[in-house]
């Protein structure tokens, strides 16, 4: 009898365990449940110690995280990975030095030589940490459904989404510069005192960005939401690509960007300048459209740890903890050629 009690607690556990995994990594149940089973039944064999099972668990769901979060997507799909340059969560990264002359039917010689120089930096990983979340053994007792999996696709989702929104904050420019130029927009008044984008706009940061010697192929524009829907609004030819990019079709260029739209978009205040990661809102404040270029930025991810206790080392209170923490950066190698639009006041 203790032995059928036995299995069908670990076909549960497997069950359960299956589904969080299956819920961190975007793949099937079955698949994931039938590969701790597997798991469960090579342990089986194996004398661990008390808490060990605790510790395999916990470390098959940073292999599931870990392998989502290397799948970055939206506007960052394809922006150059440098994890293998992480050590101990800090990445030396290299801006590169001015490009070279070329001479054209040249007849002067020797050919002047020029020595490139290059900065490298040493710069430690962002650390995100997800504050701790605590599941009964009475609630997995009344529940009709996962709570383990929910709890843990919850945890995903939320980092992925602030890691992104840092992301972009980072890839912003911090102001207008003569290499890094911020438009304000120019279109009418919306009602509340700002100015519409209109296509003009981007047109105009289009033409700054060739002034600048900007290779205009793969050049990205990341729409705030204001500023997408001033052109729904303005530009009736930008709405269907856009959604037919929301069904999964590719989406072509926009006045020669390729272009998103992202919720958390980063902000300026009312002198031009991009505020703190998470700063408070204050009057004036404008959201920022971002242009960037892939190939002249990168995304590095460092360790991943799931903290996790179990319920069965935890017998005053009969509860699992759960939380994550999480090392990663992203940020421009040559930021020259990045923008911004935001809008003017009327």
């Amino acid at each position: 009898m203790k032995t059928i009690v036995n299995l069908l607690f670990s076909l549960a556990l497997c069950l359960i365990v299956g589904t969080a995994i299956a819920y961190a990594a975007d793949i099937s149940t079955p698949l994931a449940t039938l590969g701790c089973l597997g798991a469960s039944i090579g342990m089986s064999f194996v004398q661990l110690p008390a808490g060990a099972h605790a510790v395999v668990l916990r470390q098959m769901w940073e292999t599931a995280m870990v392998e989502r979060f290397r799948a970055y997507g939206e506007f960052l799909a394809g922006v150059p990975r440098k994890d293998q340059y992480v050590g101990n969560n800090v990445i030396n990264i290299t801006e590169i030095g001015a490009d070279p002359t070329v001479l054209i039917n040249n007849t002067t010689y020797p050919i002047s030589v020029a020595q490139r120089t290059d900065d490298n930096i040493a710069v430690a990983l962002n650390k995100y940490d997800t504050t701790n979340t605590k599941i009964t053994d009475d609630e997995l007792y009344a529940l009709p459904y996962d709570k383990v999996g929910s709890v843990v696709r919850q945890h995903r989702d939320t980092l992925e989404e602030q890691i992104m929104a840092h992301a972009l904050h980072s890839l912003c420019v911090s102001g207008d510069t003569g290499s890094t130029p911020v438009l304000e927009t120019t279109g009418a008044d919306d009602g509340t005192g700002r100015r519409r984008l209109v296509p003009a706009d981007i047109i105009r940061l289009q033409l700054a960005l060739d002034n600048l010697r900007v290779p205009q192929l793969g050049r990205r524009l990341v729409l705030a939401p204001v500023h997408c829907a001033d052109l729904l609004l303005a530009d009736l030819s930008f709405a269907l690509p856009y959604h037919n990019a929301k069904e999964g079709l590719i989406l072509p260029n926009y006045y020669g960007f390729e272009t998103f739209k992202y919720v958390n978009a980063p902000v300026f205040n009312a002198a031009g300048a991009k505020k703190a990661f998470g700063a408070a809102g204050a009057s004036g404040d404008r959201q920022a459209t971002v242009a960037f270029i892939p190939g002249r930025s990168f995304v590095a991810q460092g360790d991943l740890k799931f903290y996790y206790r179990d319920a069965a080392t935890n017998p005053e209170y009969r509860e699992s903890v759960a939380g994550y923490r999480l090392y990663s950066i992203t940020l421009p190698t040559k930021n020259t050629g990045f923008g911004a639009l935001i809008s003017a006041n009327v």
